[in-house]
């Protein structure tokens, strides 16, 4: 019988939740940036900073990009858009991708929500199929849930998975900066590079990519029927073939190379969770992504006899 909403959010306190307290949560200005007026410091500018950030001043009298940087504002608002897409429901060692998807949304919307900070959703299966307002609650965090699993395994069909159009919805529908979780298997037409871009623009992204070790290996496992979960076409295949496996070990070295190349132009974090590993780890692996983003973000600095000076250079900017 599969796990209710209720069960797998009591099971995720005890077991993850618990054993979290003090890395993920009490201390969002070094994990999680939020939005801010304060003024807190000034610094060269990087590559996929907000332009919007840029001070002027300062730029035009060191002849350098500087930008501000401001001091966040606890209150915060994250959002997860959820690919629910049926190739999703793929899964190799006893848990499927999907399972993996609704265990790190459950804990992580669940850290957010007991500190006060409220979370959204946008879910989306062969079309974006709900908003979730964002609410502070853990009945809130119940009812996303539930909404992922009453979406669970969307029949197959002809029409391939469209990520670019779930982006681009979140887009127009996330007004306030927020920090945002893309979680997907990236398994979609092309396109969505440019969309994941723009709305990292405008929020703190990270693309939470789900993945199964067999995507990317094939098992020696003899003759076997393969179907493509998008469109429930179905192959029989020799996968004890050396040379089959060859090729399609190469086609998805391929793939992948082309996936994480979109990644990086987009400019957002990435996490990845595979279906064999173990949750925890994964969000200790994602406190540390924030961490070291943090560092980066706090150097070089403006020089000292300019950062006393700050906040008179800002002013006209």
């Amino acid at each position: 019988m599969p796990e209710s909403a209720e069960d797998l959010l009591r099971r995720l306190e005890w077991t993850v939740l618990r054993r979290l307290d003090g890395v993920l949560q009490g201390d969002w200005r070094t994990l999680l940036r939020g939005t801010g007026v304060d003024l807190a410091d000034l610094r060269e500018y990087q590559l996929f900073d907000d332009v919007r950030h840029i001070d002027w001043n300062v730029t035009a009298r060191l002849q350098q990009p500087y930008v501000r940087q401001f001091v966040e504002d606890r209150d915060l608002s994250a959002w997860f858009l959820l690919d629910l897409s049926p190739s999703v429901d793929f899964g190799s060692r006893g848990r499927s991708k999907r399972e993996v998807s609704q265990g790190f949304v459950g804990a992580l919307a669940r850290v957010f929500t007991r500190h006060g900070n409220r979370v959204g959703a946008v879910l989306y299966g062969r079309k974006v199929e709900h908003v979730l307002p964002p609410s502070a609650t853990r009945r809130h965090v119940l009812e996303l849930l539930r909404r992922m699993q009453a979406s669970d395994k969307p029949v197959p069909g002809n029409s391939p998975t469209t990520l670019a159009e779930l982006l681009d919805t979140a887009g127009g529908i996330l007004r306030r900066r927020s920090v945002v979780f893309v979680v997907s298997d990236f398994i979609s037409t092309p396109g969505w590079g440019p969309a994941l871009g723009r709305l990292a623009r405008r929020h703190e992204v990270v693309a939470v990519r789900v993945l199964d070790p067999a995507e990317m290996a094939l098992p020696d496992v003899g003759l076997v029927t393969v179907e493509d979960a998008e469109t429930g076409e179905q192959l029989l295949v020799d996968a004890a073939d050396p040379d089959f496996r060859a090729r399609h070990d190469a086609l998805a070295a391929a793939e992948e190379e082309k996936l994480r190349g979109a990644l990086s132009e987009s400019g957002v974090d990435v996490l990845e969770l595979a279906t064999d590993e173990d949750l925890l780890d994964a969000l200790l692996r994602f406190a540390d992504l924030r961490r070291q983003r943090a560092r980066l973000k706090a150097s070089p600095r403006l020089p000292a006899h300019l950062r006393e000076r700050a906040e008179p250079l800002g002013a006209g900017g």
